[in-house]
């Protein structure tokens, strides 16, 4: 936390306010935010998650942006005035992030989070990758605005609760990735993203939920090949952790719904698990 904290404070661009979420925490976190002084703003609330978390701070929050960090994660003092810039400079964008340096908690570096490419508008493009929006919710600067129109973090996720939003906020306007690495996140095993089940139950919900959004001729054949695309992610994840079974019958369920879009991708990959071959 202290070093999330300490990267905004050391940022070049100055005029904003830094809002702390203490979401129940019992450790000394409320200890260690005293000592910053007037420098910050500490809003306290009973445990709630990440959702609602955001949902404080962006409600006491009273700029014309908002920007989101991870208590594990931290900026790079550039940040703010370049992604500031881009705002301002575009108009038509409703919200922007950055290409991302990954870490280990150790400090080791792991592939950059890079800008997500593709065809298609943005909003197409988080569907087919739910990644597409680098660095996530460490990374994005939005406009405040922008949530009054959509509603806020979705508190019933347990996760990709970020990727809920950014699909939102893709149908007011656009999105641009600036590809510069001004945004780091620690990657750890035992974080949300490590939950497997977790991540596939919430990636099938926001598919679902959110299939709306997208204009009336996206919501067949391209909203059927986005979700096997996706259980395809998820069954090559399950497969590597030993999960063959529930591996091989989201390939299948991804055959049934677009067998000609993904048929190809997934039926080799179904064969290369019969075969017990690595991925």
């Amino acid at each position: 936390m202290v070093r999330a904290v300490d990267s905004v404070l050391k940022q070049s661009f100055q005029d904003f306010e830094l809002i702390v979420v203490n979401d129940g925490s019992t450790d000394r976190t409320a200890e260690v935010l005293a000592g910053y002084g007037e420098r910050l703003r500490v809003v306290d609330q009973p445990n709630g998650g990440l959702s609602s978390a955001r949902n404080a701070g962006i409600a006491a929050a009273g700029g014309r942006y908002v920007a989101f960090l991870d208590a594990d994660d931290w900026w790079l003092p550039e940040k703010l005035a370049r992604q500031v810039a881009c705002m301002e400079a575009r108009p038509e964008l409703v919200f922007c992030s950055t290409t991302t340096l990954v870490r280990t908690p150790a400090g080791e570096p792991l592939p950059d989070w890079r800008c997500g490419a593709g065809a298609g508008t943005h909003l197409e493009r988080i569907f087919g990758a739910n990644a597409h929006v680098a660095g996530s919710g460490s990374a994005v600067l939005a406009r405040r605005d922008a949530f009054a129109r959509v509603g806020g973090f979705d508190e019933g996720l347990r996760s990709l609760e970020d990727i809920d939003m950014w699909m939102r906020l893709a149908t007011l306007g656009d999105y641009a990735c600036i590809d510069e690495p001004l945004t780091a996140i620690e990657k750890r095993g035992d974080s949300m993203s490590g939950n497997l089940e977790v991540m596939r139950a919430a990636a099938i919900t926001v598919m679902k939920k959110n299939r709306h959004l997208l204009p009336s001729d996206r919501q067949g054949g391209f909203w059927r090949a986005a979700y096997a695309g996706m259980l395809a992610d998820y069954a090559k994840w399950a497969y590597r952790r030993g999960q063959r079974v529930r591996a091989m019958l989201d390939l299948a369920r991804g055959l049934l719904l677009a067998p000609v879009a993904r048929g190809r991708l997934l039926a080799g990959l179904l064969l290369a698990m019969a075969m017990g071959r690595k991925l």
